[in-house]
């Protein structure tokens, strides 16, 4: 079974689970076929122009407006299949291999561990909360049932919500074991470290595609350059572009890996983004106590303020300059 552990700034990583194959019709539980029907419904409503108020549609367009608040990590430990006797067995057998894959120029495999042991420990707590008080809950849509045409959506929801907490619960449990038993093998990828500086070399998809593939040497500058933005770790950097997701699904023939990388990207990106402007009132709220004429910000080091799409600007111009094969000209600027 292949784990994919793939950072999406310098501080914060994705983890994703291989398929390893879909069940047969007859080796499906309830629980699948359940998950199958409720998929199919959900695109039918989605394409659905006949309902009464046009009500399917929006039921479907708010509906993934909400999946999108749920944090990558819950949609990432989904992705990890629940720990069975079967698989239970295997593992302590050494008879099942497990190796997590990973670009080594981007993330350090001594810190492999650490990362792997708090997405699978982090949660916990929350999510079997969670489980708890969605079943608790559902009771309390029962009036909801009186509404004609329109099915009980609360009580759905929660349904939903619990099933989703579930998951994630059994993944982190599996991946908890797994590393309780020295497992998984860390795998550095060369595959990703070349489509992980493509996307901080080119400005989009359609360029990266045409371009020629990164060299180790552009590589290993593009991935100095990042650290050198972290300020020392103090910064959280983003590493990973949305458009970059669909070219590393493709790279390891994952498909359902695309939409998971762009909605980790998104979150993160506004995280960092909220994070920034948090700062920005903050020191602007401090402006009585600054000079006249002056904020409190004015009164900080330049480093210190330096906003971060500035941070990801210069990576990307030195990138460029990487590709055209002007690594001299940059090195010289550096020293500068």
């Amino acid at each position: 079974m292949r784990l994919f552990l793939l950072p999406i700034s310098t501080r914060r990583s994705l983890i994703y689970c291989e398929k390893l194959h879909e069940k047969a019709v007859s080796e499906r539980n309830i629980f699948d076929k359940a998950t199958i029907k409720a998929a199919t419904t959900w695109t039918t409503w989605e394409k659905d122009d006949k309902a009464l108020w046009d009500w399917k549609k929006k039921v479907t367009f708010y509906g993934n407006q909400a999946l999108k608040q749920i944090p990558y990590e819950e949609w990432g430990l989904k992705t990890i299949p629940a720990l069975t006797a079967k698989r239970r067995k295997a593992i302590l057998e050494g008879t099942e291999k497990y190796q997590v894959i990973f670009p080594g120029m981007y993330l350090h495999q001594e810190k492999v561990p650490e990362i792997l042991k708090k997405l699978a420990t982090e949660r916990q707590a929350m999510h079997r909360s969670k489980i708890i008080w969605s079943v608790i809950a559902m009771p309390f849509t029962i009036p909801f049932m009186l509404i004609p045409v329109i099915p009980n959506l609360p009580f759905f929801y929660l349904v939903y919500r619990s099933w989703s907490h579930w998951k994630a619960f059994s993944g982190s449990k599996h991946l908890e074991f797994l590393l309780q038993n020295n497992l998984p093998t860390p795998n550095p990828s060369w595959e990703l470290d070349e489509v992980y500086t493509a996307g901080l070399m080119y400005p989009n998809r359609l360029i990266s595609r045409a371009a020629p593939r990164p060299t180790k040497e552009q590589a290993e500058e593009v991935s100095r350059v990042v650290v050198q933005q972290t300020n020392d770790g103090e910064e959280d950097v983003m590493v990973l572009q949305r458009w970059n997701g669909k070219l590393i699904a493709e790279q390891f023939k994952l498909p359902d890996m695309e939409i998971e990388i762009e909605r980790a990207v998104e979150q993160v990106e506004n995280s960092i983004k909220a994070k920034d402007e948090l700062i920005e009132e903050k020191l602007e709220l401090e402006k009585a106590t600054a000079e006249p004429g002056k904020t409190a910000k004015d009164l900080l080091p330049k480093e210190l303020t330096h906003p971060l799409e500035e941070l990801d600007k210069k990576i990307h111009h030195k990138a460029e300059d990487i590709a055209e094969g002007n690594g001299n000209e940059v090195n010289k600027e550096e020293k500068k």
